[in-house]
């Protein structure tokens, strides 16, 4: 199964747009939406059969039995979290800012505080003639990169090794970042002609090459600073970074959008510029896997 994982350094440069559309393009059987804290793929991939749904089960969080509790007030002087309560007689856990460390647990005298497994959030996957694998983590829940490798292997189980699968990764360098990245053949990273993308897509590229992932770069709104959009350019030719494709701002890429629909299904300068960014990627692709 050969692998794209569409990436960005920083958010709102337009990856999950370039990735719906590449999607469409190739009439894609595969595809994923790993960015789990703010998952939005599912809003233009137009699945027309409902999921299965399952809960994700991250760390553990601390709950206190408000019959056992005494209201002495150890466990909110020693939590460093300042996750803890006290309402008149008993006290009360805050499950956004409990970070699970079980010192509540330790020192209750009254053994009124107990650990449980916390629904951090859930997994989505759509079967049919098309996989699509996605999850959504709850405000505040950490481990979104185990989240991510679970959205991952969901979707490589239940499709064929010779299909083609596309990514669609979370902005930054974190937790969720790296684990996209284990195992996929390419990586494109959008990013956008302003001072704020160029510092972040320098990260990226410098965070792929650490992983050891072969990667491609494209510019979205090119033409807003047209300066920006050649300097990346020459970054990437003095790196060795393919440099894939400029794509225009084009105010028909919000239409689509808000109607539902990938660019591959609008006429407009923007879909022109992706199919050939695309064209430029699937050699690239092939390539990684010699």
């Amino acid at each position: 199964m050969r692998k794209l994982l569409i990436l960005s350094g920083k958010g709102g440069t337009g990856k999950t747009t370039v990735a719906a559309a590449f999607i469409d393009f190739l009439r894609a059987k595969a595809f994923a939406d790993c960015d789990v804290d703010a998952p939005n793929l599912h809003l233009v991939t137009r699945m027309d059969i409902h999921p299965e749904r399952k809960d994700y089960y991250g760390s553990q969080k601390a709950i206190i039995d408000p019959f056992r509790c005494t209201g002495c007030g150890l466990c909110l002087a020693k939590c460093r979290f300042s996750a803890i309560t006290q309402y008149n007689s008993h006290c009360k856990i805050n499950e956004y800012a409990c970070e699970g460390c079980g010192i509540c647990q330790y020192v209750c005298p009254a053994n009124a505080v107990s650990l449980v497994d916390d629904v951090a959030g859930e997994q989505i996957l759509y079967k049919g003639s098309r996989v699509f694998s996605t999850a959504k983590l709850k405000m505040g829940r950490g481990n979104s990169g185990k989240l991510v490798t679970e959205v991952k292997t969901a979707l490589f189980k239940f499709v064929p090794k010779n299909e083609f699968a596309i990514i669609d990764g979370s902005p930054g360098i974190g937790c969720p970042v790296i684990a996209s990245v284990s195992g996929v053949d390419l990586v494109l990273i959008v990013t956008e002609p302003s001072l704020s993308g160029i510092h972040d897509m320098r990260r990226i590229l410098k965070t792929t090459r650490l992983l050891g992932t072969k990667v491609a770069v494209c510019v979205n709104k090119s033409d807003t600073c047209p300066q920006n959009a050649k300097a990346i350019q020459s970054f990437c030719a003095e790196n060795d970074t393919p440099f894939v494709g400029l794509i225009p701002y084009d105010k028909q890429v919000a239409v689509a959008i808000n109607a539902g629909h990938s660019l591959a299904d609008v006429d407009c300068p923007a879909r022109t510029a992706l199919k050939s960014v695309l064209e430029k990627v699937l050699p690239l692709l092939k390539e990684s896997r010699k």
